[in-house]
């Protein structure tokens, strides 16, 4: 695929800009692999320093066809939930969603090289575990309709975190069992639970943990890992408040905003 500079390039132009993209920026690609690669391009030319990772699901029959349920996308930013509903960025011309997620907080790096890992060893690697929401934005509108290819060629389609209170006793305390409700403008949108996910959200950490490997990514004490829309993906427009509502009665929410060029 010759064509992985110029796919990273138009993408990131479009997020300084913030402007939409009609169409995949490029000539698609043929494998996720191929995918990751404009990702990795994308990476070093962005020149920010990430502050977590972004892991979402991919589902039947896609997953037959990728092998695997799950992919994932740098997070650049953070906002640590303060008790008010914080302002986020998105594209207004492009897609927006907030996704209603549990943040795991990386305690520890794993072993240098490991692969393979076990629900109890990627357990054993997470230091804290918060509730939050996942802004879901790319400048290519049709990017989750395209499919895993485009989602993991922008970023894993994200553009910021929501990081929420944090839950104590997070391994005694159940959280993959709570119910979690996303509300969009004071309407329910949907509900679900962790536990409903392949392996739960510790099997994101664990997903992530083996694919960062893979790649050469050193895995860094303190980052985030968002481990998916536990209620779904719900689309969204700026100006509209996003709440998400966890089972232990606890909740996070952000008000969305049009991005505005660099």
């Amino acid at each position: 695929m010759n064509d992985r500079s110029g796919i990273a390039g138009r993408f990131l132009d479009a997020r300084r800009a913030a402007i939409g993209l009609d169409s995949y920026p490029g000539r698609f690609p043929a494998t996720l692999d191929d995918a990751y690669a404009i990702q990795d391009e994308a990476i070093a030319r962005w020149g920010r320093p990430i502050v977590g990772w972004k892991v979402g699901r991919v589902h039947p029959p896609l997953s037959e066809r990728f092998d695997t349920d799950r992919l994932a996308g740098p997070i650049f930013a953070e906002v640590v939930e303060a008790g008010l509903p914080v302002d986020m960025p998105v594209f207004a011309e492009g897609f927006v969603a907030g996704e209603a997620e549990f943040l795991l907080q990386i305690g520890k790096a794993p072993p240098p090289g490991k692969t393979g890992f076990t629900l109890d060893e990627a357990a054993d690697l997470i230091g804290a575990v918060h509730i939050g929401i996942e802004i879901a934005s790319s400048p290519l509108g049709a990017i989750n309709d395209l499919g895993p290819i485009a989602v993991v060629s922008d970023f894993g389609n994200n553009n910021g975190l929501v990081i929420g209170p944090e839950i104590p006793d997070w391994r005694s305390s159940g959280f993959q069992d709570w119910e979690i409700e996303t509300v969009i403008d004071g309407t329910p949108v949907g509900t679900g639970r962790a536990s409903a996910f392949p392996d739960g959200a510790i099997g994101a950490a664990r997903f992530l943990f083996d694919l960062l490997a893979r790649r050469g990514i050193a895995t860094i004490p303190g980052q985030w890992i968002s481990s998916g829309a536990v209620t779904g993906v719900h689309a969204a427009r700026p100006g509209q408040l996003v709440e998400a509502r966890f089972g232990d009665g606890l909740s996070v929410a952000c008000r969305l905003k049009a991005a505005a060029p660099e």
